[in-house]
């Protein structure tokens, strides 16, 4: 039994999907790591027979249709708008009505083999190195004086799924006294000077890559020789801190985060075409103006560029730092609203009208009937999986 074919053109999703090139080409891969196989069967079983389902019967006209399950996959971009919406329901009840800012981190391009071969120990440098920076640098009384607190989201590839590890950070425009008594705002459309932050930063992560190296956590490293020589062409690197300009409300806020928390590397709709040795896909030439273009790369290079976005099983991708770190948020939160007075809107008013717009890419949860558009589909009969197929046939398992 085969898996379903490709959505055509006039179904409603996209004509080609990630998961329809991995079905295909997938099995030319060879030798690659046991945690990268499971993500490639993953997101190819993904809402097909192989992990079974139900049948949903429409209460109003008695259509019926066949829903398979998703695999849940972090890296599958048919599994993460329902993943999407939960997690910015959560926070929309996080949400200040303050200014808001958006800080990119950018790790040079010298760090990029050494984060293929140690991708844990690198990433949680780089996360470390980036909220140093930030709370170093706001709680400064030479600066804005305050704890703050962050959500940071690491993003590991650039448009043309090359290696480009990043960390954006959304951040409240202020913070918390040293005392906790009072709110202290940042300057109108300024944060922090990125200059400083950017010095700050490349310290912070040789200093944490250092100890890593130290503790034996580099693998990508042959000697201490050739440490320093990796640190010393990284201490001549420019090191890019970004500020975008800054945004408000927390309707803006949270429409804003959809688009970074849960994003993968390549989404179904930047996908063109496919043949028997190529894959085509859609990417913005940020070096010359956004400029939209398409790239065509052999089918096994596609999918060798996706795989190097695949992070470490239960790595954090998505990570509160300050006050709004896990373990006192819901405390620094109702202080803040109290020194801020009664700005704070409500929160029911951006638990759905804020998530699901931006959140509903995917067609998983949708209840109402495709046929007669006034019923909902109800639950019914489950389907039992069905025997596991091999999907790749020619993947030599190195796990």
């Amino acid at each position: 039994m085969m898996p379903p074919p490709a959505l055509g053109p006039g179904s409603p999703g996209p004509a080609l999907e990630l998961a329809d090139v991995i079905r295909r080409h997938g099995g030319r891969l060879g030798g690659i790591p046991g945690d990268q196989q499971r993500v490639l069967n993953a997101l190819a079983a993904c809402r097909t027979a192989l992990l079974g389902g139900h049948v949903e019967t429409c209460d109003h006209c008695q259509h019926q249709r066949i829903a398979y399950n998703s695999c849940r996959n972090r890296h599958c971009p048919k599994c993460q708008a329902s993943a999407c919406a939960r997690w910015m329901e959560a926070r929309a009840s996080e949400l200040l009505p303050v200014e808001y800012f958006h800080v990119v981190f950018t790790l040079p391009d010298t760090f990029n083999a050494l984060g293929l071969t140690d991708k844990r120990a690198v990433y949680d440098a780089l996360f470390g190195a980036v909220s140093q920076t930030l709370l170093e640098v706001a709680v400064n009384p030479k600066r804005l004086g305050a704890r703050i607190g962050f959500i940071a989201i690491l993003h590991t590839w650039g448009q043309n799924l090359s290696l480009h590890p990043h960390v954006h950070c959304v951040v409240p425009g202020g913070g918390l006294s040293p005392k906790g008594d009072r709110w202290i705002g940042c300057k109108p459309g300024f944060f922090l000077p990125v200059r400083i932050l950017s010095r700050l930063f490349r310290g912070k992560f040789i200093n944490l890559l250092r100890k890593a190296f130290e503790a034996g956590r580099l693998r990508g490293v042959a000697d201490a020789s050739g440490f320093e020589s990796l640190m010393d062409q990284a201490v001549r690197t420019d090191w890019v801190v970004y500020a975008k300009p800054p945004f408000g409300g927390p309707d803006q806020v949270l429409k804003y985060l959809s688009r970074y928390t849960h994003r993968i590397a390549i989404s179904n709709h930047r996908l063109v075409s496919m043949n028997d040795q190529t894959v085509t896909f859609r990417w913005k030439d940020y070096a010359h103006g956004s400029q939209p273009r398409t790239m065509t790369l052999d089918a096994t290079e596609f999918l060798r560029r996706f795989l190097l976005h695949v992070v470490p099983r239960g790595f954090m991708r998505i990570r509160h730092f300050g006050l709004l770190a896990n373990r006192a948020r819901t405390t620094n939160i109702e202080q803040c609203r109290k020194l801020l007075g009664n700005g704070c809107r409500d929160t029911e008013d951006t638990e759905v009208t804020s998530t699901a717009p931006v959140c509903s890419h995917a067609s998983e949860g949708d209840e109402r009937c495709p046929v007669c558009r006034h019923g909902r589909m109800v639950k019914g009969n489950w389907i039992r999986p069905q025997p596991r197929m091999v999907l790749l046939a020619t993947f030599d398992d190195t796990s």
